[in-house]
C-alpha cells in the first residue's frame, strides 16, 4: 500500500502542476484566434491554426509533450529532454506565426489575438517546470551522496 501511495505522489508535484498549465494554454490555439483582421478592412479574415497544416502539426506536438512529460516522473532526464523539446516547439510555433504574419498583405491592420499569446505563457510555464525538475534532480543527487 505505502509503494502505491508513493508512486502516485510523485506524479503531483509542482512541476506536473506547470506542464499540465503548459498543455491547457496550448489547447486554448484551437480555440482562439491567433491573429485577427478587423471586418471593415478589404482583407478581413483570421489567422487560425486549423487553416495551415504545419502550425497544426506544431501545436499537437506542444499540447501532447507536456502531458507526456508528467508521466515520466521516474526519470528526470527524460523529463528535461522533453521539456527542452516542448520549449523548442513553442518557439517554432511563434515563430511560424510570427512569419505567416508578416507574409499577409493585410497584416498591418490586425493585431494579435488570443491564440497568439497563449504559447509564450505555455512557454514560461514549461519554463517554470523546468527548474522544478532540475531542482528535484539536484535534492535527489545531495541525499544519493548522504548515504
Amino acid at each position: 500500500m505505502t509503494q502505491n501511495k508513493k508512486s502516485n505522489d510523485l506524479i503531483f508535484r509542482k512541476q506536473s502542476l506547470w506542464l499540465l498549465l503548459a498543455s491547457l494554454l496550448s489547447a486554448g490555439v484551437f480555440i482562439f484566434d491567433l491573429y485577427r483582421i478587423p471586418a471593415g478592412t478589404v482583407a478581413a479574415k483570421d489567422l487560425k491554426v486549423a487553416n495551415h497544416f504545419p502550425s497544426l502539426l506544431i501545436a499537437l506536438v506542444m499540447v501532447a509533450l507536456p502531458l507526456i512529460t508528467v508521466f515520466m516522473y521516474r526519470d528526470r532526464k527524460r523529463q528535461i529532454r522533453l521539456c527542452s523539446v516542448s520549449m523548442l516547439s513553442c518557439v517554432s510555433f511563434v515563430s511560424l506565426t510570427l512569419f505567416r504574419v508578416s507574409n499577409d498583405d493585410a497584416a498591418g491592420s490586425g493585431s494579435y489575438w488570443i491564440g497568439g499569446i497563449l504559447p509564450v505563457v505555455a512557454m514560461v510555464f514549461v519554463v517554470l517546470a523546468l527548474m522544478a525538475i532540475r531542482r528535484d534532480d539536484k535534492l535527489v543527487r545531495s541525499t544519493d551522496r548522504l548515504r
